[in-house]
């Protein structure tokens, strides 16, 4: 072994395990509750998430990507998935022939307003419920802190 490797010791070793094993496990959990309340994937809630975020309702499939941290084949393959269902559209993008946009449909916004009370109600039982105010606070100053180390490139 080199001596130039910072190993985590035993405390960051489990806080890491921990939080791979979670986010394994977490998913997991929402993916079946998801499908078994609404027929929804967690991929096909997240897109669907990330198109009732904007006011239009229409993302350019680049911003998506980019919103959901996917490559290109991806996006490409969840949006067709979807569109097969008639969840969202692709639509010209008339200022850039070589782009799409990605258009949630009523009947995809119907989908997300039908599967959200349910998931949020999941993710306060697994989570939310579990956690003390100070917790969920901590946790939040926690995750931004590590996703502004991310942003910046790191």
């Amino acid at each position: 072994m080199t001596t130039d490797v910072r190993w985590l010791d035993a405390t960051q070793q489990r806080a890491w395990r921990g939080f791979l094993d979670l986010h394994a496990r977490l998913s997991a959990k929402l993916n079946r509750e998801l499908q078994q309340t609404s027929g929804l994937t967690l991929s096909d809630y997240d897109v669907l998430v990330h198109l009732t975020d904007v006011p239009d309702g229409r993302l350019r499939a680049f911003e998506l990507g980019d919103g959901l941290q996917w490559d290109k084949s991806r996006v490409s393959k969840q949006v067709a998935r979807l569109a097969a269902r008639g969840l969202v559209a692709k639509q010209e993008c008339e200022a850039d022939r070589r782009g799409a946009y990605v258009v949630l449909t009523p009947t995809g916004r119907a989908a997300i307003e039908a599967a959200a009370p349910a998931h949020v109600e999941l993710v306060h039982r697994l989570i939310f419920d579990t956690l003390t105010p100070d917790q969920v606070r901590e946790w939040a100053t926690i995750s931004a802190a590590l996703l502004r180390r991310l942003e910046a490139g790191e």
